[in-house]
């Protein structure tokens, strides 16, 4: 917890401070992982980007090692602009991310398998928000998420939101996200894990996903036993 919202967790104790905790079946999803904000050419760069692939991929790797499923959401819109609705209307910029554009795609570090999803939003900014993010999880009988992404302030809380209004479990590994400035990248994790998820240490997470899971076909949806 940064030191400067010690007040912050006073105020907010006994009202907006549980757990969630971790579910038994967990899935990935990695959230605008792209170009855009890795590579410093483009305006949207995070600088703390390279310490977020590098936390990404370790968890990728773990995930993969273990047989967890694993997706990529990413944003693009046309040429025109118009699949982007009133997002493109209130941030223009987003209309750089058009469907070939190079800043638009994964970053190439996540080294994405053929046997990984990866979705497409348009015009949104949580993950679950026009895709089928929400089926294909429940689909493989999944019941927590681990978001992984940019940015804390943007498509990150929003898929966090979501994805605690669709039951799941949700995990938020600090090192894994991140913003293009340290004061709005602080103050949602702080509001994520006060109210949608759990915002956790890259040990603990990485320890979990290495434990031993039942099959799928022994889980039902969102089983939280």
């Amino acid at each position: 917890m940064n030191p400067q919202y010690e007040d912050c967790r006073a105020g907010y104790a006994g009202v907006f401070d549980q757990l969630g905790g971790y579910g038994v079946a967990p899935a990935v999803v990695t959230v605008d992982a792209v170009n855009a904000y890795t590579d410093p050419q483009y305006p949207f760069y995070c600088q703390m980007s390279d310490q977020v692939v590098n936390a990404i991929v370790e968890v990728l790797r773990k995930a993969r090692s273990r047989g967890v499923p694993v997706c990529h959401v990413r944003s693009f819109c046309s040429a025109d602009g118009q699949d982007g609705a009133m997002l493109l209307k209130k941030a223009p910029s987003l209309k750089q991310f058009r469907e070939e554009a190079p800043l638009a795609q994964l970053d190439a570090r996540l080294e994405v398998r053929r046997n990984e999803p990866v979705l497409v939003k348009r015009g949104a900014a949580s993950a679950f928000f026009g895709t089928n993010l929400a089926a294909l999880l429940t689909a493989q009988r999944r019941d927590t998420v681990i978001l992984l992404g940019f940015s804390t302030s943007g498509c990150i809380r929003a898929s966090a939101v979501d994805a605690v209004q669709h039951g799941f479990h949700t995990i938020v590994p600090r090192a894994g996200v991140g913003d293009r400035h340290p004061a709005p990248h602080e103050a949602n994790l702080f509001d994520i894990h006060a109210k949608y998820g759990d915002v956790v240490e890259l040990a603990p997470l990485l320890s979990y996903l290495h434990e031993p899971r039942e099959s799928p076909e022994h889980l039902t949806p969102h089983n939280t036993k």
